[in-house]
Parts: C-alpha cells; sequence; structure tokens
C-alpha cells in the first residue's frame, strides 16, 4: 500500500504533524472544526463577559434564527411568512420572560415544558411520520418558547454555591459529554438502533455511552459545585436523556419535511436548530431542578 501522504515519509510526517494533520482534513471538516471554535469563544463571551441580560439577548437572537429554520420544517418558504412566523416566536418569547418574574409562574411553564419533551418521546416512539405541516408549525412553539425562558433564567441566578454563567455552561457541558460519549461509543461499537425511522446513526451503544460521558461531567460538576454526587449524577443522567430526545425531536421534523440540516449559517454544522436541538429539551428540566431546590428565584 503506498504511503497516504503525497511528498511525506513517515519522518517528515512526525516532524511537522499538525500542519499535516491539518492538510489532511477535508475542507468540510475544517469547516466544522474552525466553526466550533468560532460558536464556542463567542458562547463563553457571552456567558462570562456580558451582563446577564445582555447574554439573554444572545439567547433569544440565537432562538429567533431557530425558529426562522423551525418554519421550513412546516412548509413556509416564503421569506415574509418565515419572517411572521419567526417574530411570533420572539414576541411569545420575550412574554414567556416578562411571565417568568413570578417563580410560580415559571414552575408551571417548566412544568409544562417538561410535559411536552414527554409526550415527545412518545410521539417519536409510536409515531414517528406523517406530521401534518400546521401542526409542525404550533409545535415549533413548546420547543424553543420555554427553553429560551429557562436559559434565560438560568442565566441570571446569583445563588450561594453558583452564579448562572456557571450553571449554563454545566448544563451545556452534560449535552456536550451526551453527543460526544454517544458519537465514538456509537461509532466504535454500535449495533442497536435507537431511533431508525428517525435517525438511522444513532444506536443503543451510543446512547448508553453518552450517559457514561454525562456520568462523569455530573460528577465533576457536583465535586467543584459541592453537591451531593449521587442526586447530581442521577440528575445529570436525566438531563442528558432529555437531551437525547430533544435531538430526536428535531431530526423527527427535519426528516418529515425532506431536510438533511435545519439550515446553512454555521459552515460544516448545518443551521442553528442543529446545534441547539438538544439544548430545548435539556434547559427546561435543568432550569425545574434548579427551581426546585430553591436555586433558581
Amino acid at each position: 500500500m503506498a504511503w497516504p501522504i503525497p511528498g511525506k515519509t513517515p519522518a517528515q510526517l512526525l516532524r511537522t504533524p499538525t500542519p499535516v494533520a491539518w492538510g489532511c482534513m477535508s475542507p468540510m471538516l475544517r469547516a466544522r472544526i474552525l466553526t466550533a471554535l468560532v460558536l464556542s469563544s463567542g458562547l463563553l463571551a457571552a456567558l462570562f463577559l456580558l451582563p446577564a441580560r445582555g447574554a439573554v439577548l444572545v439567547f433569544g437572537a440565537a432562538f429567533t434564527v431557530g425558529a426562522w429554520e423551525w418554519a421550513g420544517f412546516g412548509g413556509l418558504t416564503r421569506l415574509l411568512a418565515r419572517a411572521a412566523y419567526a417574530l411570533g416566536v420572539a414576541l411569545l418569547m420575550i412574554l414567556s420572560w416578562q411571565w417568568t418574574e413570578n417563580p410560580s409562574n415559571t414552575l408551571i411553564l417548566l412544568g409544562c415544558a417538561c410535559g411536552w419533551w414527554i409526550i415527545a418521546f412518545l410521539w417519536l416512539s409510536l409515531r414517528p411520520t406523517g406530521h401534518d405541516p400546521v401542526l409542525t408549525l404550533v409545535c415549533g412553539v413548546p420547543v424553543l418558547v420555554p427553553s429560551f425562558a429557562a436559559l434565560a433564567r438560568i442565566q441570571v441566578v446569583k445563588h450561594s454555591f453558583a452564579r448562572g454563567p456557571q450553571l449554563v455552561l454545566f448544563m451545556l457541558l452534560l449535552v456536550f459529554a451526551a453527543d460526544i460519549g454517544a458519537f465514538f461509543a456509537g461509532r466504535s461499537l454500535g449495533r442497536l438502533k435507537l431511533a431508525p425511522r428517525v435517525s438511522p446513526a444513532k444506536t443503543w451503544e451510543g446512547a448508553a455511552g453518552g450517559m457514561l460521558g454525562v456520568s462523569l461531567v455530573a460528577w465533576l460538576g457536583a465535586l467543584h459545585f459541592g453537591l451531593p454526587v449521587p442526586a447530581s449524577i442521577g440528575f445529570g443522567c436525566a438531563i442528558g436523556i432529555f437531551s437525547i430526545v430533544g435531538d430526536l425531536t428535531e431530526s423527527m421534523f427535519k426528516r418529515q419535511a425532506g431536510l438533511k440540516d435545519s439550515g446553512s449559517l454555521l459552515p460544516g454544522h448545518g443551521g442553528v436548530l442543529d446545534r441547539i436541538d438538544s439544548v430545548t429539551a435539556a434547559a427546561p428540566l435543568c432550569a425545574l431542578g434548579l427551581l426546585v431546590v430553591g436555586a433558581l428565584q
């Protein structure tokens, strides 16, 4: 077999590993890595450098773009129609932010959101095809609005054991761990399909690997925040399971619309919804848990 990198011997490769490795990557993979670096830097800046309400505005902008993309799932192709849908969802997000200033209202919204995700799980299991476009547009509201309100309320937390930005980052790390663990475990061990009619690449072995990653992050988080380890790992795994349901739900609506990606705004990643699908389900459950223990006011 010929040496796979033309013009480079093994010795030369060892002397210059990084440039060669980068040069051997496909343009799509390079775009994916660069986009991920930019997104990560922007996220950290929004969480820790902006005032809390400034970060809330960033969340709102991202979720409004997500609403624009969701409009495509419902068959809206005209710019005016998609803009009207996105603006309508944005208005509901503003109203949810104002309404959840009362903790009792926050409990109602988060409870309803978690109930929706249980329904979404049953939907995935029993009837993942044959959706009406109007119903799809309606479903965008419980997907996007409560998750925005949850993220926004977590961001402004000022509790004794943690500040809002740390809690948002911790939740995102749990979601990332579920995704990354599932990817590597599924790629190396995956055999049993998790939801073949929605996302054929996902496997039960991958989901188990994701839960292992979540458990590790939850354990480290418990040590950092001074929380009970068993409860933290259990709640972290619940968030991880919800994140998988969120990912599969977006895939379900996307597949029904005949789309590979929700959009093309993020090179190598697709659309905004492709990056926040797991968060839309994880955030309400995380916020509900913080509310129950008195950390979310």
